[in-house]
């Protein structure tokens, strides 16, 4: 069985242009006389896939335009070695068109104006649909082999040396292409017959192998029901403060077993977890393992959780003035797990307390100037705060660093 680029075949919609083409043929390329290696002459390939195909050819003077001619139209002869049948003649005309003309042969005479008189020379050669075979060759969960079989049905095609009668004979030459619907990745497609790939469908599709020779396609398909596994999900939230509510939402293909490792010693069984906190500081890795009804195995590397370290930032001034801008005391506070805030007056007389948990902490306005929750408003002037926290990754936030002064403004 051969196989090739075609890197010697000219190919033409339907002729080869210049002074004689053939409507209807697929591929044309070029004489090799033995006796006469520069001389080039068409050999035109069509399709014979009913067993009735017949060839058509237009001849034109190539040595003058624009007048007309006396078109002779003789056919190759074995008996003779030449072109001694005559078949027809066109006269006066500027262009000849002969149909129905089988595999051999032809020879135009183009005369009737002097110094552009010439003869034209073609062949016609008919090919048959190529064999296309195409089939699973084997399927396993982490790959799918195809099995192709590609083959002319006509080896050889052959023409004649004008000078002696010699057969000269070119062989067919085949080219395929596997694809597949919806299209799925098939290495090498056009190079290798019995494909096998590792990145198998995870839909099912219909694998098609299309044969080309140089007249004729063939095609062969078969449906393919795919059983392969994908694991795969959506992580959501991938980064915040502790403690971090993460949502796991399983997108995986095939899978009826499920393994989830949250990264922090913890793990799920269910094919969508409930939403899984992490409460220390730190960088996660979380992975899911599935598997099918039909012992199928992927896993997978999920993306990255990082939950943000503790902090505490405290501001030395406020402006509680309702310009929308600064008007509360409150502190920068991340992934802590307690928070307490105490503010004194210069005398030492309590103005403002809080104390909440994490869940608290997030939704804390902060002081707004008025002294206990009330609806007096505290004098402008300096102000004395001690604040104590402890931070989900146990950092404890209670030093002296943490009592200072702070300005309200108004």
């Amino acid at each position: 069985m051969r196989f090739s680029l075609l890197f010697i075949i000219l190919l033409f919609p339907l002729s080869s242009v210049a002074q004689i083409s053939a409507p209807g043929s697929t591929s044309v390329l070029y004489t090799d006389y033995p006796s006469m290696p520069d001389l080039k002459h068409s050999v035109f390939i069509y399709c014979n896939a009913s067993g009735t195909e017949t060839g058509t050819l237009n001849a034109v003077n190539p040595k003058c335009d624009g007048s007309v001619y006396n078109f002779s139209w003789y056919k190759w002869n074995d008996a003779t070695k030449s072109f001694s049948v005559f078949l027809k003649s066109d006269n006066g005309v500027s262009s000849s068109q002969h149909a129905g003309l089988e595999e051999g042969g032809y020879k135009i005479d183009i005369t009737g104006s002097g110094n552009c008189d010439t003869s034209l020379i073609a062949w016609i050669v008919m090919d048959e649909p190529p064999v296309a075979e195409a089939s699973l060759a084997q399927q396993l969960c982490n790959r799918v082999a195809l099995d192709g079989n590609a083959e002319a049905t006509v080896d050889e095609f052959y023409y004649r040396d004008p000078s002696n009668g010699a057969v000269v004979s070119f062989s067919n030459e085949i080219t395929f292409l596997w694809s597949s619907t919806p299209p799925s990745v098939i290495p090498y497609p056009s190079i290798d017959i019995d494909p096998v790939t590792y990145s198998p469908p995870l839909e099912d599709v219909t694998y098609k192998l299309e044969v080309f020779s140089l007249g004729c396609k063939s095609e062969a398909s078969f449906f393919y029901e795919s059983i392969h596994v994908k694991a795969d999900a959506l992580v959501e939230p991938v980064t915040g403060e502790a403690p971090l509510e993460v949502m796991f939402i399983n997108k995986s293909v095939r899978g009826s077993k499920f393994e989830w490792d949250f990264g922090d010693n913890t793990t799920s069984s269910l094919e969508n977890p409930e939403p899984h906190i992490y409460n220390k500081p730190g960088l996660y890795y979380p992975k899911l393992r599935i598997e099918s009804d039909l012992l199928c195995i992927d896993s997978v590397k999920l993306d990255s959780i990082y939950v943000e370290p503790s902090r505490l930032n405290i501001p030395n001034a406020f402006t509680p003035n309702e310009d929308g801008y600064n008007d509360r005391f409150i502190v920068d506070a991340r992934s802590l797990r307690y928070l307490n805030v105490e503010i004194f007056s210069r005398s030492g007389l309590k103005v403002y307390g809080y104390s909440g948990d994490s869940d608290g902490i997030k939704s804390w306005e902060g002081w707004d100037g008025k002294v206990n929750n009330s609806s007096i408003e505290a004098r402008p002037g300096i102000y004395f705060y001690i604040i104590r926290a402890l931070g989900w990754d146990d950092i404890r936030y209670d030093s002296k660093e943490y009592r200072g002064f702070l300005y309200l403004y108004r």
